[in-house]
């Protein structure tokens, strides 16, 4: 009886051990750049591609936008801290979330983008609307809104990545890479 009481507690003891490691750790995740990293390789490229020729400033704000309703904490940091060393306005950092409400701080184009970056991030609650895909075209030539429209790809593929492998609000991997 006395081998099964402390083979138990030792088993306990060791439960709440781990149990407490990894609410401080993320649980083992891998750090996806080393384990695929032709596929994070390929990612960047295309993340490249599709920035090149927009508006930096518009460029940071789809990627808020994005991280925002993806509730990616990760990105949602490196892109407010990006956007501000670029000269980004902060009261305009502050009304992303709400540009609806608060289109005065957003140009007519801006206002577009952030549609459609909604649109596409939230696919699957009912696809990207007609008014909104027009409303894009209107403002952006056809390849603006390729590159537009890849843009919001690689957000969202970013967030996905950042939140499946736990990254940390705060710090910028970029860095070490």
């Amino acid at each position: 009886m006395t081998n099964n009481t402390n083979a138990t507690q030792t088993a306990a003891t060791a439960a709440t051990t781990a149990s407490e490691a990894h609410a401080h750790t993320p649980l083992g995740r891998i750090d996806f750049a080393k384990a695929a990293p032709k596929a994070f390789k390929a990612l960047i490229g295309f993340d490249a591609a599709a920035r090149d020729g927009l508006d930096p400033a518009l460029v940071e704000l789809i990627q808020i936008r994005a991280s925002l309703l993806n509730g990616c904490a990760y990105c949602l940091h490196m892109h407010t801290s990006d956007a501000r060393k670029a000269g980004e306005d902060e009261a305009r950092l502050h009304m992303i979330g709400v540009w609806r409400e608060a289109r005065n701080f957003f140009t007519a184009k801006e206002q577009a983008a952030l549609a459609l970056t909604e649109a596409v991030t939230l696919v699957s609650r009912g696809g990207v609307p007609d008014d909104v895909y027009a409303e894009a075209a209107r403002h952006f030539d056809e390849s603006e809104l390729a590159r537009v429209l890849a843009l919001i790809f690689t957000i969202n593929t970013w967030n996905r990545i950042a939140l499946s492998t736990a990254k940390v609000a705060g710090e910028d991997e970029r860095v070490a890479h």
